[in-house]
């Protein structure tokens, strides 16, 4: 039984909504008044049906003459991203399922979905997180066709969900589901992977060790295990109602797997306006449940780049999120799971120590989430804290855990591995950023030391292969915010600083740019905004300068007398806008909003 909803929770959700009241209001009224118009393909003409219909061959006579839902299919599909290859066969599935059950079904159009496994520390990375804003645009254009009752969301990976929740949003009037293709099968280690990364950018083992070590933790179709992004964006899904209860972290190829797919594609079915169980994503998406979803990141440690990803995906659907939102939410919610990179087990662990239903069901019976929500599975977010089976080929809910079955990955609200949550917002002369703390050790959780300044992250690597960190160092690599470069993760940066850290250097990083959701172990003040190219802090910043990162206090400063007063460095940042793609991306470069405000383009 849910207790009464805890103050802190109280209080945010009150100062969201109070916040969002203007931009929330206008929105459901645009929302109320698509919906009014009725089904969409009762509006297109003869030859506009006729179009839309042509390649449907048995289901045509059905989507022409009769009064049966039809679901759109926005897939990311492509078999660069492990995570995404195991959708290739769900169209198919979709169709078949839709046609037994009396509707009918069609792929409305593909998103681009890029692998920032593949792109981190290449110049690709810098069109990353613009891709989001991509997705959300070809999402777009798929459902513009405006002949769907419902839609399916086939994605998993980092900016692919964020970018189709923002298209969900959009098209709010439609009801959707975002159905997964879970995890890998567990490979090598998660930790073990990352001892020979560090061996590698140490000198002490060769390419070939490398290789082998990385083919063997990144081994199948699947997401890649770690709590990172990618799985940080299957926990959001869950908490905020838009996956079938229990769906995150069931393994590819698998019976369960196949008869959630069929479940989701029944559902979507079930819960379009020609039914009786209308749930449109607007009623869906409010300020409750972007609440839960950081109830949901704080408790499990997760990926920093969803601070700056769930502000965007909130005013998508009028919801005003902001920084001190994520920093009271997380000074109440208990870190409860230990997945790497904030523990040794991975995601597939987590799910057999009782995984999300044991977690949600934790926290509504302390208080820290709205049960009060409207989900895709119905009315109420304790449907969450059942756990699906298969049962004659078809998806039956009985109870979760009722307890944890390995308190070394996953405990009680009562018990928890610390009693706030895994990230930190951080403020000073540098500006506001913010620190995943989860996996940070607390005896580094404040570093004063002097600071070494880049412009590049190869030129902090080629520092480190010269030996020139022989001191307590806080990294400075500006000029890596979204107008800069597109805010590449700088993750390839993490085993050359551990390395320093592991020989008893005190290190930490700041950067207006990100790091990866895997990332944790060094202290990172990243998202810094204003970002240097706008004239931030950051570009005042000098080497041998004293900063300080407190993640205790929640601040960062440069302790130089004259800080104030300095003139910012401007870069030349011509270099940035060409090659591998990224002269399309001048426009996004010049409009793209602050960090602290979801380095949003098109919302």
């Amino acid at each position: 039984m849910a207790q009464a909803l805890n103050d802190t929770i109280k209080r945010v959700t009150e100062r969201v909504q109070e916040r969002s009241e203007a931009s929330r209001g206008r929105y459901l009224d645009r929302m109320r008044q698509a919906a009014a118009e009725g089904p969409r393909r009762a509006h297109l003409s003869c030859g506009n049906q006729a179009h839309a219909y042509a390649a449907m061959g048995q289901d045509q006579n059905k989507l022409a003459t009769e009064r049966s839902p039809n679901i759109g299919i926005v897939t990311a599909y492509n078999d660069m991203l492990s995570a995404h290859q195991p959708f290739e066969t769900y169209p198919d599935i979709i169709r078949t399922t839709a046609r037994a059950a009396g509707g009918t079904a069609q792929v409305a159009g593909g998103v681009p979905a890029m692998c920032d496994g593949v792109t981190q520390g290449q110049v690709g990375m810098e069109l990353s997180l613009f891709s989001r804003d991509v997705i959300a645009l070809a999402a777009g254009v798929a459902l513009s066709h405006n002949t769907f009752d419902s839609a399916l969301y086939l994605g998993v990976c980092d900016k692919i969900v964020p970018g189709l929740i923002i298209a969900a949003g959009t098209f709010g009037y439609l009801p959707g589901l975002f159905v997964p293709a879970g995890p890998m099968p567990s490979g090598l280690p998660n930790d073990e992977k990352a001892k020979v990364r560090q061996q590698f950018a140490a000198g002490e083992v060769g390419r070939d060790k490398l290789m082998e070590a990385e083919m063997a933790s990144y081994h199948s179709p699947g997401t890649c295990t770690f709590y990172g992004t990618a799985n940080s964006n299957q926990m959001l899904m869950e908490f905020m109602g838009l996956h079938l209860p229990g769906a995150s972290f069931v393994n590819p190829g698998t019976p369960l797997r196949e008869a959630l797919t069929v479940a989701a594609t029944e559902r979507a079915l079930e819960i379009t306006q020609l039914g009786n169980d209308y749930r449109p994503v607007c009623d869906i998406l409010d300020e409750r449940a972007f609440v839960n979803g950081i109830v949901g990141l704080m408790a499990t440690g997760g990926s920093t780049n969803l601070v700056l990803h769930l502000p965007a995906m909130a005013r998508a659907s009028g919801v005003e999120l902001r920084l001190e939102d994520f920093d009271d939410i997380s000074s109440v919610t208990p870190l409860m799971a230990k997945v790497y990179p904030n523990g040794l087990a991975d995601v597939n662990h987590f799910h057999a120590a009782g995984g999300l239903g044991f977690m949600i069901g934790e926290l509504l019976k302390a208080g820290l989430l709205h049960e009060d929500v409207k989900t895709v599975g119905g009315d109420g977010l304790s449907l969450y804290s059942q756990e699906p089976k298969v049962q004659d080929g078809r998806v039956v809910y009985g109870p979760g855990a009722g307890e944890t079955q390995n308190a070394k990955i996953l405990r009680p609200a009562s018990d928890p591995f610390q009693p706030t949550g895994g990230l930190k917002q951080l403020e000073g002369n540098l500006g506001k950023g913010m620190m995943k703390t989860s996996a940070v050790a607390p005896e580094r959780h404040v570093i004063e030391a002097k600071a070494r300044v880049f412009h590049d992250q190869e030129d902090v690597k080629t520092a480190f292969k010269n030996g020139e960190f022989t001191e307590d160092t806080v990294v400075v690599v500006r000029f890596q915010g979204p107008s800069s470069n597109g805010m590449p993760e700088l993750h390839s940066l993490t085993p050359t600083l551990a390395v320093l850290q592991d020989r008893g250097l005190k290190v930490a990083l700041v950067t207006d740019g990100r790091m990866s959701g895997a990332s944790g172990k060094v202290p990172s003040a990243i998202h810094v905004s204003p970002e240097a190219a706008h004239g931030g802090p950051l570009a005042r910043v000098r080497d041998g300068d004293i900063v300080r990162v407190d993640a205790v206090s929640g601040q960062i400063d440069c302790l130089a007398e004259d800080f104030d007063q300095r003139d910012p460095v401007q870069a030349d940042l011509s270099g940035n806008g060409h090659g591998v793609g990224r002269e399309l991306f001048a426009a996004f470069r010049k409009t793209v909003g602050m960090a602290e405000t979801g380095a949003g383009v098109v919302v």
